[in-house]
């Protein structure tokens, strides 16, 4: 198990270790969570990465994977990536299927937000104290001086973050249609203008879907002010070319995946189909299927997990209270590689700050491992 925050090195010692376990002639096998995830993991350490669904070779059609304890993965070593993200039944099924003799690497941020799914996998392991567990606590990155960086950190300590830096921002607005119009401008101009990037590279994180700075709402205002004129493909799904859009749900055989991120190219206004790119790869939608796709200018920081952007402007606001909670803006501002807006009122910001309660799950797995 190695376990660290933002900087430590949990991909450089990923690729380390691939290296090592080729030159011993080991098979490996790199998966993740999720299909953007896998594809990060995969630029980063340089060897094929694939999500775990695709690893145990999935069959969407019977709902149960290929790869079991009948049939088990061809490899020596299994690396898993982004474990925080891992819920307890995908987990079994990937224990079912690494052969006994093998070697399984678990690499996550403990801190970080837990699994969508049931469960505490990451947690739990390193709770039970049965594994060997690296903790890495040294920032090795050039740009361990970053706000970014120091942020993350003194908001797992409880405490206020830097209000301003070359990357970093909080925009105090305690009206939310102000906060939302100062989201606006910072995601489709200023920070595009000021970092030499497109909008698309902008990422806005919000911790609810509903309200004024939910990610509707966020969503339809980033639309007019981005993609006005794009041709509108069905009404009800408000998709039009042009758009940012994220696969919600995964599908095995267009081959992506939920939080995938893709552009809508192609509209047929008279039967309601629609094309996306995701990543160079065209992929067709019809009616029946559209709804598997949701604006992307804005999304939730849960379904940001697994993933990093160029830059983003998180909106924070009491409106979101049932939400705000300190490993949930952790994680929002460790998706940011180079510049990261907070934007709203500065009791939704203290409130999360100091909130470390988090909502208990009751499992089991870190007594049966003991």
């Amino acid at each position: 198990m190695i376990t660290g925050g933002p900087g430590t090195g949990k991909t450089t010692l990923i690729r380390g270790l691939a290296e090592i376990f080729k030159k011993k002639s080991l098979r490996l096998a790199l998966c993740t969570p999720t299909g953007r995830a896998s594809r990060r993991l995969e630029s980063a350490s340089g060897e094929k990465a694939k999500t775990i669904h695709r690893t145990l070779e999935w069959n969407p059609k019977t709902g149960v994977p290929q790869r079991s304890l009948a049939r088990p993965l061809e490899a020596d070593v299994v690396i898993v990536d982004e474990t925080s993200m891992l819920d307890i039944a995908l987990f079994g099924m990937l224990l079912d299927a690494v052969p006994p003799a093998a070697r399984l690497i678990l690499v996550g941020d403990a801190d970080q937000l837990p699994s969508v799914g049931p469960g505490s996998v990451l947690r739990d392991v390193i709770a039970s104290r049965s594994v060997e567990v690296v903790r890495l606590t040294e920032i090795f990155r050039q740009d361990a001086r970053s706000l970014i960086v120091t942020n993350a950190y003194a908001v797992l300590q409880g405490e206020m973050p830097e209000p301003l830096g070359d990357d970093f921002a909080f925009v105090e607005k305690e009206v939310p249609e102000e906060a939302l119009t100062s989201v606006i401008e910072l995601a489709s101009r200023e920070l595009p203008r000021r970092l030499g990037l497109t909008p698309a590279d902008v990422q806005v994180l919000v911790p609810m879907h509903k309200g004024t700075l939910g990610a509707i709402s966020l969503n339809n205002a980033l639309q007019e002010r981005l993609n006005p004129r794009g041709a509108r493909a069905v009404p009800l799904r408000n998709l039009r070319i042009g758009d940012k859009v994220m696969q919600v749900k995964n599908d095995y055989e267009l081959d992506v995946f939920n939080g995938d991120l893709g552009l809508v190219t192609e509209v047929d206004e008279a039967d309601g189909t629609v094309t996306v790119v995701f990543d160079g790869k065209k992929c067709a939608y019809n009616a029946d299927n559209l709804d598997v796709l949701e604006l992307a200018y804005a999304c939730t920081i849960h379904k940001s997990q697994g993933s990093e952007y160029p830059a983003v402007v998180i909106a924070l606001h009491t409106q979101h209270f049932p939400m705000l909670q300190r490993n949930l803006l952790y994680t929002a501002i460790t998706r940011g590689k180079r510049y990261v807006a907070i934007v709203g009122s500065k009791r939704a910001l203290r409130t999360a700050v100091a909130n470390d309660k988090e909502r208990l799950r009751w499992t089991r797995l870190a007594d049966r491992l003991k």
